[in-house]
């Protein structure tokens, strides 16, 4: 556990993952940051979030890159929650490069989920279940 961000899930790079220049491509760090999210949320509630009355869709993303990452490097994505709404969530993320027992900060980023109902689609209140798990995320601004 790091002191910032309460969970730091583990990320493997694929082959796929690089692109011509020789790095992780751009693109790929969202999918780090849907994946920790969504597989978290899954692991902290022992359920499957897609068979939820409600589901969680993203409305705003964002990343700003720090470093370069290369398959093969094994990652952390360190997550954190700093505001928890009635029917939103906003993430604020980190990619850290594990390397020989440190972890190298390469990119930051936020992520929004938006509760909608699974039927209309309509922004509805987080689950109870999803709240509950949310909240153990939650950090104080230190600012």
């Amino acid at each position: 556990m790091n002191k910032q961000y309460p969970v730091l899930w583990p990320m493997p790079t694929r082959w796929a993952d690089n692109d011509h220049y020789g790095h992780v491509n751009n693109v790929t760090y969202y999918s780090y940051f849907d994946t920790a999210v969504n597989a978290w949320l899954m692991h902290a509630t022992g359920t499957d979030i897609r068979d939820l009355p409600a589901l969680g869709v993203v409305a705003q993303t964002s990343c700003q890159y720090l470093g370069s990452i290369s398959f093969p490097d094994q990652l952390r994505v360190g997550l954190r929650i700093s505001r928890l709404g009635r029917s939103s969530i906003t993430y604020d993320l980190a990619i850290f490069r594990d390397a020989d027992d440190t972890l190298e900060l390469a990119a930051t980023g936020s992520f929004v989920h938006v509760y909608v109902d699974s039927e209309t689609r309509k922004p509805i209140e987080i689950p109870e279940i999803i709240r509950t798990a949310a909240a153990t995320l939650v950090v104080e601004d230190e600012g």
